[in-house]
């Protein structure tokens, strides 16, 4: 009998109409556990660096974490992964909600998608019962409405599904895959979604979910549970707003959003304002949140609330998450919350991301005003609104917003172009627009933050992050060192989630710099210290991506109540396999490494691991290389970022190293072209 899992994977070839049921490795699954770990060793066996994203053979991968399906607390996380149209790297996104829970319920792990429908269908999952349907009384309609209508069609309400809107119908490459109040957002996802022409995927299951000691894994559980209360209750001091209480991000709780508004950037991450949140703006904006926030909700068996229903007055209701709340408001340097909400609620219908769309906007009108586009290239579009009395924004821009919004999702006129994302809007545009294109990384828009001086440890996993995304980067470690030391001794007194003592003391003798002004340095220890606690919060990351738990109660938290100390517990007592923390962490450094094989495959070199242009104000290129040097001595890799043979044969991914070695990828060379498909040469 398999436990925690069901051993099964869905196949299915849009091209041929075939389905097939295939029974999974239980070796696989103590290698890899689930999710994005079963989902990267599916992708590097199956979508060789030949492949390009629109390519047929390109897999849309669709995977439940693990113990998704099982009574652990917050294990609902789906892991969607494919060839990102933005990056042409290996894309993953996960999302939480009610999916990957349902999948597991009617029998499967994953569902790997291939080839191409050459009509709009759906597929509905129900049990063994396996359907493609058509779809094309689907088409051009919203992520949200589509899931409405196709849970009425099939008379089954507890269905759960997953969507694209009209965006992800005609590619565009920041396009999501949507669900309830949860999304796939980042990396393009929807766009080979829409490729495939596939609109949307039901699910319904009644199966069972076996456990191999049950007794043992709900007192685990009642642990958790436990703590997490606890955590509820006591909130840590001196962290920012929404890292008080456990649930991060909490922005759609949170009124005072005085620390958001400045620390992020405006237009095209262009301009930071530090006197922008009045009493006035204040006032509006809780107004406002509490007149449109029908009620916080939260995901599949998770007590945390950290997603709202939002009602627009005039709009139908939706689901809103994260930060979207303030993205749409720093593109159009607009101060108005009614403003960002009600945008939300059309860009959700499409199906874009609330990071790339804003900032690929904002990225237009730049080129507007600089005289690089023309008023040609915008017909119709409305003027610039005033300035807003009391404020020293410049004239925002919303009703261009959506404008340029319905362009992009319809691919008409200048909307085709930036439908790209920046930097291949940028390419194609010329005449100078490179330089206006300043916040990607790997060709995707990152958040848009303007800070002061470097933050070593952002900074390694912004240049090295196979994610690419501010979510794979939100850490256990502080931020930034408590102002006294007392406070920093009493911080570490309690805190039992740490891999080793060290990092107690780490923190202990981290003190803020005394330098003030253009003189001032990065606040760290040493380059050894960023490196190993970088280390400890990616691996975070990996343990929850592949487990299916979401971040809100492990990897995204001070103090959470998941962490090595009772991760391999709850494993072996759900699977019956034997896991201790050794085993765990050698598991998500084997992860790593894949993820990161799977890139250097596809030409991905250390000259790739940048962070963006102009994210820090003020940077040191020598301490920048000796980290990225350290950082990846510490992770096996050489000094061109590939595997070594020796860390490949510890993690036991030698038929890595054969595949490099036959591609002509030595691992005993600091530089070293790759014979594939190079990041440079693909526009």
């Amino acid at each position: 009998m398999r436990y925690a899992e069901t051993g099964f994977n869905l196949e299915i070839d849009l091209s041929t109409g075939n389905i097939e049921k295939v029974e999974t490795d239980p070796k696989e699954t103590e290698f890899y556990l689930g999710g994005l770990g079963k989902n990267a060793k599916i992708f590097w066996d199956r979508v060789p660096p030949e492949i390009e994203p629109f390519s047929p053979d390109n897999l849309l991968i669709f995977g439940g974490g693990l113990l998704c399906g099982t009574p652990a607390l917050a294990a609902n996380q789906t892991c969607i992964t494919t060839l990102s149209p933005l990056t042409e790297l290996i894309g993953f996104s996960n999302m939480g909600g009610f999916w990957a829970p349902e999948l597991k319920y009617a029998g499967y792990e994953n569902v790997i998608i291939r080839g191409k429908s050459p009509d709009s269908v759906y597929l509905w999952i129900h049990n063994d019962k396996v359907e493609i349907r058509d779809a094309s009384h689907l088409k051009g309609m919203g992520s949200l409405q589509t899931q409405t209508l196709i849970k009425q069609e099939l008379n089954e309400p507890k269905a759960q599904v997953v969507s694209i809107g009209l965006a992800g119908e005609n590619r565009v490459y920041f396009a999501t895959i949507e669900h309830d109040a949860s999304s796939a957002s980042r990396g393009g996802l929807g766009a080979i979604m829409g490729d495939k022409k596939l609109k949307a995927i039901a699910v319904r299951g009644t199966k069972d979910i076996n456990i191999a000691r049950p007794a043992e894994f709900m007192e685990l559980r009642r642990e958790v549970w436990d703590y997490t209360k606890f955590r509820m209750e006591n909130p840590i001091p001196e962290t920012m707003t929404i890292n008080e209480r456990l649930g991060c991000p909490q922005e759609m709780a949170v009124h005072d959003e005085k620390w958001h508004t400045i620390l992020a950037s405006w237009g095209n991450t262009r301009i930071r304002i530090t006197d922008f949140w009045t009493p006035e703006i204040e006032k509006e904006w809780t107004e406002t949140l509490e007149s449109m926030r029908v009620r916080l909700i939260g995901c599949y068996n998770c007590p945390l609330k950290c997603k709202a229903s939002i009602s627009p007055p005039g709009q139908p209701t939706y689901m809103m998450k994260c930060y979207s709340k303030m993205t749409w408001l720093h593109g159009a340097y607009s101060p108005s919350l009614d403003f960002g909400l009600r945008i939300a609620q059309r860009a959700f219908a499409y199906g874009v991301d609330s990071i790339s769309t804003p900032q690929v906007i904002a990225f237009a009108l730049e080129l507007l005003e600089a005289g690089i586009l023309t008023d040609s290239d915008f017909p119709g579009m409305p003027p610039a609104g005033e300035v807003r009395p009391g404020t020293k924004l410049p004239p925002n821009n919303e009703e261009r917003f959506y404008y340029l919004l319905d362009k992009i999702a319809h691919r008409e006129g200048i909307g085709d172009i930036l439908a790209d994302g920046s930097y291949r809007a940028a390419r194609r545009i010329g005449k100078g627009a490179e330089k206006f294109e300043h916040n990607t990384i790997k060709k995707q828009e990152q958040l848009p933050i303007k800070l002061g001086v470097l933050d070593p440890l952002y900074f390694l996993m912004f240049c090295t992050g196979e994610k690419v995304n501010i979510t794979q980067i939100q850490g256990q470690y502080p931020q930034d060192p408590f102002r006294m030391r007392e406070t920093r001794e009493k911080f570490v007194k309690d805190w039992f989630q740490v891999p080793d003592e060290k990092f107690k003391q780490y923190f202990v003798d981290w003190h803020g710099s005394k330098e003030e002004g253009p003189n001032r340095k990065p606040n760290y220890p040493t380059v050894k210290m960023a490196c190993e606690i970088v280390d400890w919060m990616e691996r975070m990351h990996y343990v929850d991506d592949s487990l299916g738990i979401c971040g809100g109660l492990s990897s995204w938290n001070k103090k959470p109540p998941y962490h090595l100390h009772n991760f391999p517990k709850i494993i072996s007592a759900a699977t019956g396999m034997d896991y201790d923390t050794d085993k765990l962490v050698q598991t998500t450094k084997r992860i790593r490494t894949l993820l990161r094989s799977i890139n250097v495959r596809r030409g991905l070199r250390r000259k790739d691991d940048t962070a963006p242009a102009d994210h820090w104000s003020k940077r040191f290129p020598e301490l920048e290389n000796e980290l990225i040097d350290e950082f990846y001595k510490l992770k096996g890799w050489n000094k061109d970022s590939i595997p070594t043979k020796e860390s490949l044969h510890e993690l036991g991914l030698d038929y890595v190293n054969q595949d490099f070695i036959e591609r002509g990828i030595s691992t005993d060379k600091e530089d070293t072209p790759a014979k594939n498909v190079a990041l440079e040469n693909k526009n």
